[in-house]
């Protein structure tokens, strides 16, 4: 058993506070935008590919408007549509908190999409090096949420259960870490031991990450509390559970398409 005691707050300086949330993005971007360079100078060694390494630079931009409307709008709708319609401008009032991966998840795509057609590059090849370095977002966010004491997990026993003295004194699933460890960690040793170690096929990285992520947030799932304001549909299925599994169906689209136009 373990106390949660952690400060959500890394510095605060009175006017200007500094987060552990505010921090994860930020990395995550500034890694992910590294690593994906990485991924980019792999691929281009290895393909005909006609990208120039610095265009990636210009996706970063891209992504953080992406990111961040996608994410919000994605929460508004998804987890608390009737709150947000009776009082529209706490929408913009993202530093509150109320951020959805799913939303993200689709900012990106349109984003990448809008990126890719300025550019002239295809939208999968983008898609797929920005599926192989999300995880590393994925998980610091994830970390992010364990310190904050939000999306807890369910009452259990186990020994290594958290309380969460903001939230209760029950001991519950430390879900958040079940998540860094599923969406992040593993999904990142996946995609990317792939990209390196096989022939670079595009699109692949972009549906294994759907129907991967898909999977590893339905487990997740299952150890963690539903939203309040939600609750579960049909006494069964969470939201994300419900939105996980398009994304599974999504990604085995994307690969019969894929295969499609192989023949």
């Amino acid at each position: 058993m373990y106390t949660h005691n952690l400060d959500p707050v890394l510095l605060d300086f009175g006017i200007i506070v500094i987060r552990w949330y505010s921090l994860a993005y930020i990395f995550g971007i500034v890694f992910g935008w590294w690593f994906g360079k990485k991924i980019i100078s792999h691929i281009l060694k290895n393909t005909n590919l006609n990208f120039k390494l610095n265009d990636f630079d210009d996706l970063i931009s891209y992504l953080i408007i992406s990111i961040i409307a996608g994410g919000r709008i994605g929460y508004v709708i998804f987890y608390n549509f009737e709150y947000y319609i009776s009082n529209p401008l706490e929408i913009i009032k993202v530093w509150e908190g109320g951020m959805s991966f799913h939303g993200a998840l689709i900012g990106i795509i349109i984003g990448t999409y809008l990126f890719s057609k300025k550019k002239e590059v295809p939208t999968f090849f983008m898609l797929d090096i920005i599926a192989c370095v999300a995880p590393i977002g994925i998980f610091l966010g994830r970390i992010a949420n364990f310190i904050n004491s939000e999306l807890i997990g369910k009452v259990t026993n186990v020994p290594w259960n958290v309380i969460f003295p903001l939230v209760d004194t029950l001991p519950r699933h430390p879900s958040q870490l079940y998540e860094a460890l599923l969406e992040g960690i593993i999904l990142f040793l996946i995609l990317n031991i792939l990209i390196f170690k096989k022939k670079y096929k595009i699109g692949t990285s972009s549906y294994l990450f759907l129907i991967f992520y898909g999977i590893f947030r339905i487990i997740s799932e299952i150890f963690r509390e539903p939203d309040a304001q939600v609750g579960y549909f049909f006494n069964l299925l969470s939201i994300g559970t419900i939105l996980s599994f398009i994304m599974i169906v999504s990604g085995f689209v994307i690969l019969s398409i894929l295969k499609k136009n192989e023949i």
